[in-house]
């Protein structure tokens, strides 16, 4: 009888990409971001708040915790790490190369057919989701500041008609296009998408990404690291 050979597990090599700090300011505004939601409802929907009027007090009171949470959290992660924060600037502030707007041009194709669509080359954030986290994050400004004049509004001074009804608009408005790009965020960076299946580790894990992934979403920063010798081993 044959004896069975044994299956040999190797090391997977994988690239640090976020680190714990990057990675606990967006767990902590992405669960707020949830709860805002949820508790926005009761805020902004009077129907729903009429039906449940002990729970809406509640879901105010937390609305209005969480949104001060939402506000402060990456402020202070800015305040923490300042060089941090300034390269963060850099990787979505810098010029779009040939291959950006290649990307861009194959994204729909790609995503109604990953198998058939070969996507060029991206540095570390890729030029889509420049646009794509962009948005969010100048939607979630306008969210934070239309929020704030309307609790100080009607808690610290008295903000007239006009004002409250244009910040109520600012707020949905921003709230809706909040909500479309985080759909698509959530959607690519959970991995459901097939082809970005394990990126949900990135955000959610230990912050790293495996080799082959890596050169297959960001292969320029990939060789980049590669070439420094930021390859880490790690047994599967």
């Amino acid at each position: 009888m044959a004896e069975k050979t044994e299956k040999k597990n190797y090391p997977e090599r994988v690239i640090p990409r976020h680190s714990l700090q990057t990675r606990l300011t967006h767990d902590i505004v992405a669960v707020s971001c949830i709860w805002l939601v949820i508790s926005g409802l009761f805020v902004f929907v009077p129907q729903l708040a009429a039906a449940f009027p002990a729970v809406a007090q509640g879901m105010r009171i937390s609305h209005r915790v969480v949104g001060a949470i939402f506000i402060l959290t990456p402020i202070v992660s800015a305040f923490l790490a300042p060089k941090g924060f300034k390269e963060f600037l850099g990787k979505y502030f810098t010029k779009w190369t040939r291959e950006d707007f290649e990307f861009m041009l194959k994204f729909v194709p790609y995503m109604l057919g990953p198998k058939r669509v070969h996507m060029p080359d991206q540095d570390e954030v890729k030029s889509g989701q420049r646009i794509a986290d962009g948005a969010m994050i100048l939607s979630g400004i306008c969210i934070a500041a239309s929020g704030l004049v309307l609790w100080l509004g009607t808690s610290v001074f008295n903000a007239n008609g006009t004002a409250e009804m244009i910040m109520r608009m600012v707020h949905d408005i921003c709230f809706i296009m909040f909500i479309v790009f985080g759909v698509a965020h959530i959607y690519l960076g959970a991995g459901i998408f097939q082809p970005y299946r394990g990126t949900i580790r990135l955000m959610w894990g230990d912050g790293k990404v495996s080799e082959s992934n890596a050169l297959y979403h960001w292969g320029f920063w990939a060789r980049k690291e590669i070439e420094e010798g930021n390859v880490e081993e790690v047994e599967k």
